[in-house]
């Protein structure tokens, strides 16, 4: 039996699998809000534990949750773990990680001592998305850009917004496709036009350092939408109201997506084609010949602005590079558990290896 996570700053998602060399579906799947929490061992802890009673009398409305994403069947007996790998959202330097957008610091050795797993993987949260992305089936796309890459295997990239900006880029061995981690969403914010400057100027008296992430992410669109109500001055009292009430991010985009307020369908617009922008020069960076994957949990519930044209238009806007763009196919991926994917089949690969 193995053990996954998928750890963001604003969710963290466990699951046990019995992972051999095939992907497969997980036997318990869990979701806990991550800033309840002190540490993830403190999750752990409470996923690992069995209820008193093991096997309890689910009602409709818990069948019909355990069906979409929290599946809370436990054995009959406590299986022992042989490996576990997590993807965290934050850089990982030695199986050790001080999380972004958490006070946690998370140490793969520690775990593995506590919870007695023999190996512990932690992986960054794109590194571990860009394996789930290889276990992915065609359905699980929406494609943006159908593309025209070579016969030849080259790279492929991912980005994905949603607490924060995650990039990663995944090159061709020879074998395999091989996922490497990276920090892209915390570079430098380039504006494309006078109206991007403008935003830029306005988050420059609020931080130091712009970052895609700062823009490109769950807050990142509230900030957009800020940027348009202190200088269009056009914010409705309703949608005011709501934002202050609700979710902002979730607020704006609904608004948005259904015409119901002008700034946020400008705040979409804009955030739109900076997500493809970005997702442009990721793409230019590494020559991803081989496809540009968007990933996290912003683009699918945004996907109808994402395919009307925006995104892939700053996408292709790099001049002389336009033609050899097009050429890339771009995808959005659909499945929200990929990271856990991706860290599963880690820890499925650290459990044979295992086995003498």
């Amino acid at each position: 039996m193995i053990l996954a996570g998928d750890i963001g700053g604003t969710k963290t998602n466990l699951a046990l699998y019995e992972w051999t060399t095939e992907r497969v579906e997980p036997l318990r799947l869990e979701s806990f809000p991550s800033s309840d929490y002190k540490s993830l061992e403190d999750i752990l802890v409470e996923f690992l534990t069995p209820p008193k009673d093991p096997s309890p009398i689910a009602s409709p409305e818990t069948e019909e949750k355990n069906q979409s994403e929290k599946i809370t069947t436990f054995p009959a007996e406590p299986a022992k773990l042989t490996a576990a790998s997590f993807g965290i959202a934050g850089p990982v330097i030695d199986n050790r990680c001080q999380t972004t957008n958490l006070p946690w610091v998370i140490d793969g050795r520690a775990i593995a001592k506590q919870f007695n797993i023999p190996r512990v993987q932690l992986l960054n949260d794109l590194e571990a998305t860009a394996y789930g992305l290889l276990w992915l089936r065609p359905d699980e796309f929406e494609v943006l850009n159908v593309g025209n890459p070579p016969n030849k295997r080259q790279a492929l990239v991912l980005i994905a917004a949603g607490t924060g900006l995650g990039e990663g880029i995944l090159f061709w061995d020879g074998k395999t496709y091989r996922p490497m981690p990276s920090e892209g969403g915390h570079t430098d914010f380039a504006p494309n036009n006078d109206q991007e400057i403008e935003l830029l100027r306005y988050l420059r008296t609020q931080y130091l350092h712009v970052s895609y992430e700062r823009i490109l992410s769950g807050p990142g669109l509230h900030v957009i939408y800020e940027f348009l109500r202190d200088t269009k001055k056009n914010e409705p009292t309703w949608l005011a109201e709501k934002i202050r009430a609700g979710n902002p991010a979730a607020e704006i985009a609904q608004a948005g997506l259904q015409g119901q307020a002008e700034i946020a369908k400008q705040a979409l617009d804009l955030f739109a084609s900076i997500y493809g922008a970005e997702a442009g020069n990721l793409a230019l960076k590494a020559l991803s010949l081989d496809g540009v994957y968007v990933g996290g949990g912003i683009a699918p519930k945004l996907i109808m602005k994402l395919k009307d044209g925006t995104f892939m238009k700053a996408f292709l806007n790099k001049g002389r590079y336009k033609k050899l763009l097009s050429a890339i196919p771009v995808k959005v991926i659909l499945n929200q558990q990929t990271a856990l994917l991706g860290a599963a089949s880690v820890a499925g690969a650290l459990s044979r290896a295992s086995i003498p």
